[in-house]
């Protein structure tokens, strides 16, 4: 079974914000945190996983990306709050 990640990933904390979605969360941040990705998080040098979630439905998640992209900023920052309050980046906890 696939499991799908909705995450995000900040500049730093209470910086700048992208979602993503990927089925292989361990790698898709590794190419944000190594610059693979061109655009958005190449250009503002967003790459600490601050906040994701799991589920193994595709469409569950495309949704549920879809929802957190059209969030308020404040919204956004109060959910990696709750799990992340430091806002430390995620990534390591992966490995």
């Amino acid at each position: 079974m696939k499991t799908y990640y909705v995450y995000i990933l900040a500049s730093k904390r209470n910086g700048t914000l992208y979602i993503g979605l990927t089925n292989n969360l361990m790698k898709r941040v590794y190419e944000h945190k190594q610059g693979m990705v061109k655009g958005f998080t190449k250009k503002y040098h967003v790459d600490k996983l601050v906040y994701y979630e799991e589920t193994n439905d595709a469409n569950s998640a495309i949704s549920r990306e879809k929802q957190m992209k059209k969030w308020k900023r404040n919204w956004k920052i109060s959910l990696i709050e709750r799990t992340n309050p430091e806002g430390k980046d995620l990534y390591n906890n992966l490995l």
